[in-house]
């Protein structure tokens, strides 16, 4: 019998195996993934990874493997204005490191995160077994038997739910969720730009939603662009000529010519919160417990929150001789996060809402709120500790940068 299946193989999945693993190397472990063994190769995406996670990764091994691919914000542009402005005012900007040599956030290739909690899982003995997906569960008092889709089943004492935002694992477990669709997808793709970026990632409010170019290693940068989602699609589908015309006037030309250097891609937006973390014998992580707007990059950084919080959850119960899968121990882990993830819910929202519309009244009194914020110091401070996720009190130990 294995004492923890993790179900989801990407960067949640497998760093909440090796966080546990790590510190409990006693503890039986295993991921499993439905995608075939080399398709996270093709993931041409990256992710913002901010000096909390950073901490995290480097105890769990894995941070000086990712660093040398991974580019730092050293400096964050916000600005407000409709499409056609000439003008770009900045209202904020946010700059500095949250401590000597560790900037508030990395930008790093998905690619690069996988390959290296890949290699973590190698070291300590975890299997990953691809091609399989979970297609129900059984619980008893002291176990959870699991069924996979080639027919086999596995005994486990925890299950882990990452299979994401849609999980069907918590379908199977009666957890409801609070959700809804925000009308916009998030068109996601790379560029290549003549003069260098100097690690300054901009954030430009407009009215269709934030257009975000986020800085990659050399003349690179990656998009997180927000559109209503029949222009999305439009944009998408478009040829390279349209796309790039349109990609141009939105980025400007601060930094010369752009070419598109990867695919492009439109996901959906929307909300979604469980409504419980936890049932007996499951614990649900990542965007299987939360799916939240791109508008803060927090979505990913909420889901290696959650690693954090179940791994010392689940380390500190072994040690004790608890079961690590019963409800009373797993509800630490659940008010441990449940919380933080409905705030951070309630603010992309409130901030895609406020900020993705043209209205005259709105625009003045959000631009009045962005320049208040950048002439106090005090505040502005805070906003980076909240974004670095350095200033939450009674944090994970991993999050700190310590060992479980």
């Amino acid at each position: 019998m294995l004492d923890m299946l993790v179900v989801g193989g990407g960067y949640v999945g497998l760093s909440a195996a090796v966080a546990v693993k790590q510190s409990a190397p006693h503890l039986k472990i295993e991921v499993i993934e439905a995608a075939p063994e080399h398709v996270w190769q093709n993931d041409q995406r990256a992710s913002a990874i901010i000096a909390a996670a950073s901490r995290m990764l480097e105890v769990l091994g894995v941070w000086q493997d990712i660093l040398p691919q991974a580019q730092p914000i050293n400096r964050m542009v916000v600005t407000d204005s409709r499409t056609a402005d000439p003008v770009r005012p900045v209202f904020l900007t946010f700059d500095g490191a949250v401590e000597e040599g560790r900037p508030f956030a990395h930008m790093v290739p998905n690619v690069e995160m996988v390959r290296a909690l890949r290699g973590a899982c190698e070291r300590l003995g975890i299997a990953i077994r691809h091609g399989l997906s979970a297609t129900g569960f059984t619980t008893t008092s002291t176990k959870t038997t699991v069924t996979l889709s080639d027919g086999s089943t596995v005994d486990t004492r925890l299950l882990v739910a990452c299979d994401g935002v849609k999980s069907k694992l918590r379908d199977m477990a009666g957890i409801k969720t609070v959700s809804w669709d925000y009308g916009q997808s998030g068109i996601v793709t790379t560029v290549e730009h003549e003069r260098p970026h100097e690690g300054v990632a901009e954030e430009h409010f407009l009215p269709s939603g934030p257009f975000a170019i986020l800085p990659l290693t050399g003349n690179r940068s990656s998009l997180v662009w927000t559109e209503r989602r029949e222009e999305a699609e439009q944009l998408v589908r478009a040829d390279e000529l349209v796309f790039e015309e349109e990609l141009q006037r939105r980025f400007g030309h601060k930094l010369g010519a752009i070419t598109v250097a990867g695919s492009r891609k439109a996901f959906p937006l929307g909300l979604t919160l469980a409504r419980a973390f936890v049932a007996p014998r499951v614990a649900l992580a990542g965007d299987a417990a939360h799916g939240i707007h791109p508008i803060s990059g927090q979505g990913l950084n909420l889901g290696f929150k959650d690693v954090a919080a179940l791994a010392e959850t689940v380390v500190e119960a072994d040690r004790l001789g608890l079961d690590i899968g019963a409800l009373n121990v797993l509800e630490r882990y659940q008010s441990w996060r449940r919380f933080d993830t409905f705030r951070m819910g309630v603010t992309t929202d409130v901030l895609n809402r406020l900020f993705s519309n043209d209205i005259t009244p709105i625009r003045i009194a959000r631009d009045f709120g962005l320049s208040l914020v950048e002439r106090l110091p005090g505040l502005k401070s805070y906003f980076i500790g909240e974004a670095a996720g350095t200033s939450a009190p009674n944090q994970p130990k991993l999050l700190a940068g310590h060992p479980i």
